[in-house]
């Protein structure tokens, strides 16, 4: 008796494996290991290889954001490849399931190119910043808006996927969506305090930013709508308008601009995202754009595995 009694009781919260399989905070864990040695590897690989001894400075220039992008698209996907067989779970499952992907993605890119078109009009009539003209002329208009575009997709692919994507598929199975989205979002800011010109305004945007990227998810069921948003939020910072993005400067930019008056409300170095009306802008015009997407029907082929059902356990092939 005492051992049917033993066998029926809970296992403890340490436990490796609970009722679904490898409990969430192990998973975590596990994929920050495999992640973090994959990351460092390549990474460490490609600077002996190319000998390269440090960032480089001053503007970003394309290629090479096109190369940093890639390297780091190869070990999220990998990681997240292999945490995928090891739960027995599809890549779907963590958010890039959806049927109308590239219409979601496109509708967001329009989306962030918007909200932030709505920052830089309040900073301009607020005197905050001042464009000095157009950078470019001719073909490279197009060479370049076509090259920063496919970066910052893989930006927005990235960044979703790792942090919108695994990791808040994974910490929801054991602390519930929300809780897990906070979590995910302090991660994603700090992941921004090596950015140079970064100012502690502008991490608490990005931290909000990733909660709001969260309702993005959530209501939208799919990475796809998120990913768009954050590929145009970044595209309209970097090449349009030409102003940092998170304190990075990007070569090759459409517009010639610059900061003007107080840090605060300017952005200063961080660029845009630093400014105090950041939070406010990108607040009003995320929800005022997932109404829109509601009231368009966009929403209304949502992808199997809803965005209230992200971190679920599949159910077995043939069963609803």
């Amino acid at each position: 008796m005492e051992s049917t009694v033993e066998a029926a009781k809970p296992a403890p919260l340490w436990s490796f494996r609970g009722p679904n399989g490898i409990r969430s905070g192990w998973s975590f864990l596990i994929f920050l290991v495999i992640y973090g040695l994959l990351f460092f590897g390549i990474f460490t690989v490609v600077r002996i290889v190319f000998h390269l001894t440090e960032f480089p400075k001053g503007e970003i220039q394309p290629g090479f954001a096109l190369a940093a992008e890639a390297l780091q698209l190869v070990p999220v996907m990998l990681a997240i490849a292999i945490m995928a067989r090891i739960e027995g779970r599809s890549l779907g499952s963590y958010g890039l399931a959806a049927p109308r992907a590239g219409r979601l993605f496109l509708v967001g890119a329009l989306g962030g190119v918007a909200c932030l078109s709505l920052l830089i009009a309040i900073l301009m009539l607020g005197g905050y910043w001042s464009f000095d003209g157009v950078a470019l002329e001719g073909l490279s208009i197009l060479t370049y808006g076509l090259v920063w575009f496919l970066v910052f997709t893989m930006t927005g692919v990235v960044e979703e996927t790792l942090w919108r994507g695994y990791l808040q598929s994974t910490l929801t199975r054991g602390l519930g969506f929300w809780p897990a989205a906070f979590i995910g979002s302090l991660l994603f800011a700090c992941g921004h305090i090596g950015n140079p010109g970064e100012t502690l305004a502008g991490l608490g945007q990005v931290f909000v930013a990733g909660l709001l990227f969260c309702l993005v998810l959530r209501t939208s069921g799919s990475l796809w709508l998120g990913i768009g948003l954050h590929a145009g939020w970044d595209w309209g910072q970097s090449y349009f308008y030409g102003t940092p993005d998170s304190g990075l400067v990007s070569a090759g930019h459409l517009m010639n601009s610059h900061a003007v008056g107080s840090t605060l409300f300017s952005g200063g170095s961080a660029g845009p995202e630093g400014s105090l009306f950041t939070l406010p802008v990108l607040v009003l015009g995320v929800l005022v754009f997932l109404w829109v997407c509601r009231r368009g029907g966009l929403f209304s082929a949502t992808p199997v595995a809803a965005a209230s059902r992200l971190g679920e356990p599949e159910p077995p092939a043939g069963l609803a």
